[in-house]
């Protein structure tokens, strides 16, 4: 494997490793389906969530070659976000974006699908904007940009829809906190110098997560928050991104995918997704040329609904094509 200063690492296990990408990081990554198939690499959403193997299920590992990669600070990667001794100074959108660009030249693809969600797709889009030649097609679901109206919406402005959990997410800021935004008080709390201070605020951002995420009876807690490793990674991450807004101007993707002209993409998004409303997607749609819109009635955000699941995995056969 090759870092950065283009020296072997020595890390390479098989058809996955750990990739230098410089500032201390290195970014867990691996390879699924037929050497010789067409690229394709998923983007996780959180940010923090890692790129489990539940992201193969929408594709046909005969046809495809998926590359996996943990965004810095979480799944695999390395150094732990949930470490509080890490540093977040390095680990924005721009170190991101360098480390995907870092990745595909790495693994010797010339062009490769952008497949991902939530906010993956800031990511996604972020990526595919700066490297317009580097993007076969993009297909992405929960669709959101992490513009100042949307933090807004999904820390406070969605709570008309769950008052009693949001209240308790509310509440649960120190009195001395209460005039910041509750992103940015949270981002406080879990840099607090004391452990249980920075555990109660992981548990509590991670409550009010799956409160608005889940929308039908049917869906069932997420069960990755019953582990503190990963809440603290995850909030940790996510106030971190949120709070600054991606380090992205605002309305900066939007104006941006005008770019990406016939680059094809789909995107899925659900009719009653709170978290993420419609709006983003629907705005998305029209400045991007080649842009599709897949609206699904009556899901939510999460890609795994029935009705979401199966538009994405159309979405892919169709550009195996």
């Amino acid at each position: 494997m090759k870092a950065r200063d283009g020296k072997d690492d020595g890390a390479v296990t098989g058809d996955g490793g750990m990739l230098d990408v410089g500032d201390g990081n290195h970014v867990h990554w691996e390879v699924h389906g037929v050497p010789d198939g067409k690229p394709a690499v998923v983007v996780h959403g959180g940010p923090g969530s890692g790129a489990g193997p539940g992201w193969l299920r929408y594709f046909d590992l005969e046809t495809y070659r998926v590359v996996l990669f943990d965004q810095r600070g979480c799944g695999r990667s390395t150094p732990d976000a949930a470490d509080h001794d890490t540093d977040l100074s390095v680990n924005t959108t721009h170190h991101l974006v360098a480390d995907m660009e870092l990745l595909r030249e790495h693994l010797g693809i010339d062009r490769w699908m952008l497949f991902g969600g939530s906010w993956g797709t800031t990511l996604g889009l972020a990526y595919a904007i700066r490297h317009p030649g580097r993007v076969s097609e993009i297909v992405m679901s929960g669709i959101a940009t992490t513009t100042r109206a949307e933090v807004e919406w999904i820390t406070e402005g969605v709570g008309r829809y769950f008052p009693r959990e949001w209240e308790r997410f509310r509440d649960a800021v120190p009195a001395d906190l209460r005039g910041e935004r509750l992103v940015d008080a949270y981002a406080r709390l879990l840099a607090d110098p004391d452990p249980a201070v920075r555990g109660r605020a992981a548990r509590d951002w991670c409550d009010w997560e799956d409160s608005h995420v889940r929308v039908s009876a049917g869906q069932q807690p997420d069960p990755r928050y019953e582990d503190p490793g990963f809440r603290m990674r995850f909030a940790r991450l996510v106030t971190h991104y949120w709070s600054h807004h991606a380090w992205l101007d605002d309305g900066e993707i939007l104006a941006g995918v005008e770019k990406l002209g016939d680059v094809p993409g789909v995107l899925v998004h659900g009719r009653i997704d709170l978290s993420t409303p419609l709006r983003t997607a629907w705005e998305l749609a029209k400045a991007w040329p080649g842009c599709e819109l897949v609206v699904v009635e009556e899901a939510g955000h999460s890609a795994g609904q029935p009705g979401m699941r199966d538009a994405l995995k159309a979405a892919v056969r169709r550009f195996a094509r």
